[in-house]
């Protein structure tokens, strides 16, 4: 935890900005959601979890190489130089990202009826990986009172004029299944900001 993207403060300080950002640097690529037949996105044969009653799917075209959007991607203690939504973030291993590699990240939280803490602190261990293809992780993202178990699968396909980026992720936990029209919108917003930052950066880098 996409994610983990995935991001329960960047959805709901972003959202305004994933609009602005995916009309310029991503074009949006059928966007699959949580209704859409479209088979879950997986890594090396495992998905997002099947049982979870937050669920979201998006995907789009980034006009960047395949190895600029991987590297951004998986440099995690840079996130915090594109990503608007992510004020830190830390390896707790070495190397290239690869199975079994954890980090740290942070994201302010706004004002929440969950819990009074500035920022939602976020664990989350690589499970599979494949260089340049996928990546899924798992991890908790918690504060005070709120605690969201997250499960994030990215896919990376070269199409015609970029990378076609597919990102999937599912949220569990008490406060979130207690009000699921809610924690999947501010799921679909942070996933759709992080692609768009994600574009913008590649764009960007791509000079």
């Amino acid at each position: 935890m996409s994610g983990i993207r995935t991001a329960l403060s960047a959805a709901l300080s972003a959202a305004a900005l994933a609009a602005a950002v995916l009309g310029t640097a991503a074009v949006p690529a059928q966007a699959a959601t949580a209704a859409s037949p479209t088979a879950p996105l997986t890594c090396r044969g495992q998905g997002v979890d099947p049982a979870a009653r937050i669920h979201y799917r998006t995907e789009a075209v980034i006009h960047a190489p395949l190895s600029t959007v991987w590297r951004l991607q998986t440099d995690v203690a840079r996130w915090p130089s594109w990503q608007h939504a992510v004020s830190g973030a830390e390896r707790l291993d070495r190397g290239p990202l690869r199975a079994g590699s954890a980090f740290h990240w942070t994201t302010p939280l706004p004002p929440n009826p969950a819990t009074t803490a500035p920022a939602l602190d976020i664990t989350s261990t690589v499970r599979q990986l494949r260089p340049g293809a996928c990546i899924r992780w798992t991890g908790p993202a918690v504060a005070e009172g709120l605690h969201i178990d997250g499960v994030h699968v990215w896919t990376f396909t070269p199409v015609r004029g970029g990378v076609l980026v597919r990102t999937e992720e599912t949220h569990t936990g008490p406060q979130v299944d207690a009000d699921v029209p809610a924690a999947t919108a501010i799921l679909r917003q942070g996933l759709d900001a992080w692609l768009g930052d994600l574009a913008n950066a590649a764009v960007d880098a791509r000079g």
